[in-house]
């Protein structure tokens, strides 16, 4: 009878011990989490007339919806709702988040162009325009999630008239064990900035197959804006890709333009107490 008792404590422990081996090896990443999202596609017209101008809303939100540390999913959430929608909506839910949002985009739409509207409208001398169709689009996604590295892209787009809409792209890099953005005085030892500006330079003559600064300014490029680090980048498993929005650094023609560098490339800038490209490479 003893024996069998030991035998069933062996077979329970070594039981145990390996599911928590393979629970360990599934669950590797920070949080065990998971993600949904909700989709909006409204169309609103002005004073609720279909044969009038409209506004048109589209939004695809990506948002935490389970994790084995519901402080952290909360967290996540909270920062996920600043980038996509603002600092408004950081005390609300998801949902109620996008429902908010989608309400005063359609009541600020009417509001504002409604008045204007009837005034041009009533102006014989005038040809109502298409300027009066709005659209905004919003739309995030988890780009990588690994041991303790996240990042997060958004991506924008709007119309609210004139000879085109403007966009823009921005990342989310976050470190889960601190929930803090990982930014670039995280990655590099100090004094990084000229060094780091000069292998983007380089690269980016490597990517144009040319030799000189000179060369890329007359593309465009430097022509709106300093080409230097920019705090609006992302990582991956091969490097860092530095993303520059439409008017950063070129004109609205040459669209977002982004550089991306190898880790190799950068090592001997990284710094020293970096732990967090763990996640990476």
């Amino acid at each position: 009878m003893k024996k069998q008792t030991v035998s069933q404590f062996i077979f329970l422990l070594t039981a145990s011990i390996f599911f928590f081996s393979c629970g360990n090896k599934m669950n590797k990443n920070t949080g065990s989490l998971e993600f949904d999202s909700i989709q909006v596609n409204e169309t609103a017209h002005l004073f609720g007339d279909t044969a009038k101008p409209a506004c048109n809303l589209v939004i695809n939100f990506t948002f935490a919806s389970q994790s084995s540390d519901p402080r952290l999913k909360d967290s996540l959430n909270t920062y996920f709702l600043s980038v996509c929608l603002g600092d408004k909506y950081l005390a609300m839910q998801p949902e109620k988040a996008i429902e908010q949002y989608t309400q005063k985009y359609i009541s600020d739409y009417r509001s504002d162009l409604e008045p204007l509207y009837q005034k041009e409208n009533n102006d014989t001398s005038s040809d109502v325009g298409a300027w009066y169709s709005y659209y905004k689009h919003l739309q995030s996604n988890v780009q990588y999630y690994a041991k303790d590295l996240l990042v997060y892209r958004f991506r924008y787009e709007e119309y609210t008239g004139g000879a085109h809409g403007i966009y823009m792209t921005s990342f989310l890099n976050l470190d889960l064990r601190t929930m803090r953005p990982i930014r670039l005085d995280d990655l590099f030892a100090e004094g990084y900035e000229e060094s780091l500006t000069d292998l983007l330079w380089n690269q980016l003559m490597a990517i144009h197959k040319v030799t000189s600064r000179e060369e890329l300014e007359e593309m465009g490029y430097a022509s709106t804006g300093e080409l230097t680090p920019t705090e609006n980048f992302y990582l991956t498993k091969e490097g860092i890709t530095f993303y520059y929005n439409v008017y950063d650094i070129a004109p609205y023609v040459m669209g977002a333009i982004e550089i991306s560098l190898p880790w190799e490339m950068m090592q001997h800038l990284l710094s020293d107490s970096l732990q967090i490209t763990e996640s990476v490479r």
